[in-house]
């Protein structure tokens, strides 16, 4: 690849895959370290892409998978799954509370939900993916997806009741089937 080339992917990618990496991993240094790795992968491997159009998808990939190996030398993901049944079901929240959280706050309570669910948040609100790229990257079935989403949500409006303590008002924008 030329490095005129790279540069514009780097360009394009970098703040991007940073924010995802910092919503994975929960520290400034890993997700540049997760992110720098992303790109060396994409430098040494990137030309076997067959497809040009993948590249977000295959960066976004590469990132989750590169952050999996090293949290496996640390430590276990969580998966749904294996989650007791009493930590599966959220209770309900007051919604219109929810709406009166300022983005700061937001981004504060969604370090607090367990990476199961916070992959699947970030990927679809932060990064703008469709429930396809996002069933790609963390290679889980599309159901599976929408299902962390649901759960997700539910998590993270808890996490923001806890931390609710008055502020600007947003409102979060309900999932649509994005193919």
């Amino acid at each position: 690849m030329p490095e005129a080339s790279f540069s514009n992917l780097v360009e394009a990618y970098y703040a991007a895959l940073y924010r995802f990496a910092l919503s994975l991993a929960k520290n400034p240094a890993d997700a540049s370290d997760l992110t720098q790795q992303t790109f060396f992968v994409w430098a040494t491997k990137g030309q076997s892409l067959r497809d040009a159009t993948k590249v977000k998808t295959w960066l976004f990939t590469t990132l989750y998978r590169e952050f999996l190996r090293v949290r496996r030398r640390g430590g276990r993901i969580t998966a749904l799954e294996d989650l007791p049944p009493t930590e599966q079901d959220v209770p309900a929240t007051d919604v219109d509370l929810v709406a009166k959280m300022d983005a700061q706050l937001v981004l504060e309570a969604l370090q607090d939900v367990e990476l199961v669910f916070r992959e699947p948040l970030t990927l679809f609100y932060l990064q703008d993916l469709s429930y396809i790229e996002i069933a790609e990257i963390l290679a889980v079935p599309i159901g599976t997806v929408m299902s962390r989403l649901s759960r997700g949500k539910a998590h993270l409006r808890v996490r923001l009741a806890e931390k609710a303590k008055g502020g600007n008002v947003i409102n979060f924008p309900k999932p649509g089937i994005r193919a």
